[in-house]
């Protein structure tokens, strides 16, 4: 078994966890009211998204994400949220320095050894899931968990459909697929773009996400009998019928959607097991951006 496979296996326990814990890291999480930044980089600007539109949709307050490098630093926050598992990622650090004294900021991460330990004002520990392959899975899911958990959002369900999701057998012929297209609303569009960046780390895959809507602006004229279209949550009205007359192949996400995350997860392992990769080393990455000074 590889590492991301274990790590992977390993969500629901960590989930639990992090529910476990999130009154515990209450004072360092964003409160009702405050408006609110969430950054990362990567996998980490996915789950931002989605936590930043899951954060408006209890209504919270109004909360943006950004890629750490693209923070418009002309607009005020109470305070910003950096999701950075390895803490040493560059843009992330430097985000933070900027913000020093004038923002209040709040790390989460799975290294309490790392910069970003006094990069920022408050602190989230995940140590519990932290990881060895460069892929991301449990932590990005457990950060995310711990946030829907903040906002009081029940996680028991989540948890058990993410049992359902390693339990289950994946479509027949989904593996054999040449395209993968993934599609969400409202805050799993983040986990559609999530579940597409694991597509294409781990197996190469040509791989796109969209919000649900937009797939018929354009994107499904390149659908074909080879195409997978996996919509994370509930899904438009006469959108399957429309990709399914394309020929192409439509998966309906039956489970919670950061379950249906944990299904594309497994998928993404499966396809580079067909292709003869691996996953724990997808070409050209290392598990943390560190640029040189």
């Amino acid at each position: 078994m590889t590492y991301v496979e274990d790590e992977l296996n390993s969500q629901p326990e960590c989930w639990t966890r992090a529910a476990a814990e999130a009154a515990r890291h209450g004072g360092a999480l964003p409160a009702a009211g405050e408006r609110v930044a969430i950054v990362g980089c990567g996998t980490s600007y996915f789950m931002a998204q989605a936590a930043a539109a899951l954060r408006e949709e209890t209504g919270q307050g109004e909360t943006d994400a950004f890629a750490a490098s693209e923070f418009p630093h002309g607009r005020s926050y109470d305070r910003v949220v950096a999701l950075t598992r390895s803490g040493t990622t560059t843009e992330v650090l430097e985000l933070l320095g900027r913000l020093r004294g004038r923002t209040r900021t709040t790390a989460i991460t799975a290294d309490p050894a790392t910069p970003v330990m006094t990069a920022a004002d408050d602190l989230v520990v995940l140590d519990f899931a932290d990881e060895r392959s460069v892929v991301q899975t449990r932590f990005a899911t457990t950060a995310l968990t711990l946030l829907r958990a903040h906002l009081g959002r029940p996680v028991e369900d989540s948890v058990a459909d993410a049992r359902t999701a390693l339990a289950t057998d994946l479509p027949d012929g989904l593996v054999d697929r040449t395209q993968f297209t993934f599609l969400g609303r409202g805050w799993t569009v983040g986990l559609a773009n999530e579940a597409a960046l694991k597509m294409r780390e781990a197996s190469l895959s040509w791989t796109e996400a969209y919000p649900a809507m937009e797939y018929r602006h354009g994107p499904i004229s390149v659908t074909t009998a080879t195409t997978a279209t996996w919509m994370l949550g509930a899904a438009p009205g006469g959108l399957a019928e429309q990709v399914a007359a394309t020929g192409g192949m439509w998966v309906a996400g039956t489970l919670d959607p950061l379950a249906e995350l944990v299904r594309a997860q497994r998928l993404a392992v499966a396809v580079a097991a067909a292709r003869g990769l691996d996953p724990d080393q997808p070409r050209h990455l290392t598990r943390s951006v560190i640029l040189a000074p």
